[in-house]
């Protein structure tokens, strides 16, 4: 087995990786990154093996387990993976099940060594796509995420600002204090000031103690104020004083209290033009917009949508226990939508589809009127890989040539480039059946090397495991 190979399928089953030949590499490796991953080839020497679990225990940010390939104990036939206090050997060719739970196990373990967080885990793999854009907005998070920059996160409704703050958070080195949210825009004006600094017992009607606000406890960690756009002139006010001297008061308090916060906010608004309508502090759009942050809409990265449609299946496996994939022409029609609602809508309209069609193949004719765009249904009804119809129901080695449907044009035409996709796609789908979602054996059944099939699968959003 190659080591691209395996590359190829820790990364198909959401594993980053890296390589490393010795534990001094693996050293360099880590320094100042959190892989889940690391393949160590070559040949590790006993003492270094040893050595391994105490690495791994200095390196404990890096929450990984490893995948030795090749010690000298091993065999060509068998993997190792390590994740203090244990060892797993795993056979080979890989079984997708047996490799991905033994990986899972490993991340599951080391995560528990961790300090709890509130975030999600999920949130951290929604930024998904391989497009300029959203490997840019990678960039810039790996950038500004180890400063205590104040960061500006613009763009449209439902593109993710929130992921890209808790991403940034997690970047830093604040990332074990609380990452506290606040909507500007869905807490009442007049209670905004409590929500963000606290308040004094009796400071108003129906104070009856005094309370904490966010701005406490996000104390050491990150405070995330969403939609600032709609944040009243007075609070903008009493922010900036925050953000320029480090000090609040409660509300009905004369104390002041210093504030180790990191500032990131977000909105869809134009914060320039609400300026120059006297709607925005100046002077508080300068002190946030240390670090600007453009996040791309989905319409302008439309080429992650297979990408988006496979992390957002994963996540309602995880949570839901239930998913949907799409043809391909169903993919090209929502590939042409403008997507107003942008990442959110297409989460909303998954989880729609995973309701009504509950772990089954999505196609154009499924899809609500507004999604289907110019794509027809002719192709998904006339054109469905007719020519498999009577195949399936014998040994292929059995029925003669002249048993076996030929496909014929259809008087409208077709589109020859989507109609081999669905015949590869349905290949695919049924050589994974057939193998129990082995790729390595599905591969050998249609003659194409592993990682060739994970790319493909991946090209086409399946889900190997609602494949099998």
């Amino acid at each position: 087995m190659a080591v691209d190979d395996l590359e190829a399928v820790l990364g198909f089953l959401g594993h980053p990786s890296t390589k490393a030949f010795d534990l001094d590499q693996l050293k360099q490796e880590l320094e100042g990154k959190s892989f889940l991953t690391v393949i160590i080839t070559g040949n590790i020497p006993e003492t270094d093996q040893k050595n391994l679990v105490q690495v791994l225990s200095e390196k404990a940010q890096a929450l990984l387990p490893v995948v030795l390939y090749a010690p000298p104990e091993n065999t060509s036939d068998t993997l190792v993976l390590a994740y203090p206090p244990e060892w797993v050997t795993i056979s080979l060719p890989l079984a997708n099940v047996e490799f991905s739970q033994a990986l899972d196990r490993a991340r599951a373990h080391v995560a528990s060594r961790k300090q709890p967080s509130s975030r999600p885990a999920h949130l951290f793999r929604s930024l998904t796509g391989r497009s300029p854009a959203i490997q840019k907005i990678r960039r810039e998070i790996e950038q500004v995420g180890p400063t205590d920059a104040n960061v500006l996160i613009l763009g449209e409704s439902g593109t993710g600002k929130e992921v890209v703050a808790r991403n940034i958070h997690y970047h830093s080195k604040r990332r074990g204090k609380a990452f506290v949210p606040v909507n500007c825009g869905a807490i009442p004006r007049d209670l905004l000031e409590s929500e963000l600094f606290g308040h004094e017992k009796g400071a108003f009607t129906g104070a009856l103690t005094a309370r904490d606000g966010r701005f406490a406890l996000a104390e050491g960690g990150t405070l995330f104020l969403d939609e600032i756009g709609e944040m009243p002139m007075d609070m903008q006010v009493k922010l900036l004083r925050v953000l320029e001297e480090r000090i609040f008061e409660r509300v009905g308090g004369t104390r002041q209290i210093k504030a180790d916060v990191r500032i990131v906010a977000a909105t869809n608004c134009n914060l320039e033009n609400m300026i120059a309508e006297g709607k925005f502090r100046e002077d508080l759009f300068y002190r946030l917009e240390v670090f600007p942050i453009n996040l791309p809409s989905l319409r302008e990265r439309i080429e992650d949508l297979p990408l988006l449609i496979g992390q957002l299946n994963e996540r309602l496996e995880y949570e839901k226990n239930c998913s949907v994939d799409f043809s391909t022409q169903a993919i090209k029609a929502l590939s042409e939508y403008s997507w107003p609602g942008n990442v959110r809508e297409l989460a909303n309209l998954i989880e729609r589809l995973a309701i009504q069609y509950p772990n089954s193949l999505v196609q154009v004719h499924d899809l609500p009127a507004k999604y289907r765009g110019g794509v027809t249904s002719a192709n998904d009804n006339d054109l469905q890989l007719e020519f498999f119809s009577e195949s399936r129901q014998q040994d292929s080695q059995t029925v003669p040539e002249s048993a076996v449907h030929t496909p014929r044009i259809p008087s409208q035409g077709l589109d020859m480039k989507s109609y081999i996709s669905e015949v590869e796609m349905m290949l695919i789908t049924q050589a994974l059946e057939e193998t129990d979602g082995v790729i390595a054996h599905a591969a050998k059944l249609l003659g194409l090397r592993r990682t060739t099939l994970t790319e493909k699968m991946r090209k086409y959003g399946l889900n190997r495991r609602k494949a099998v």
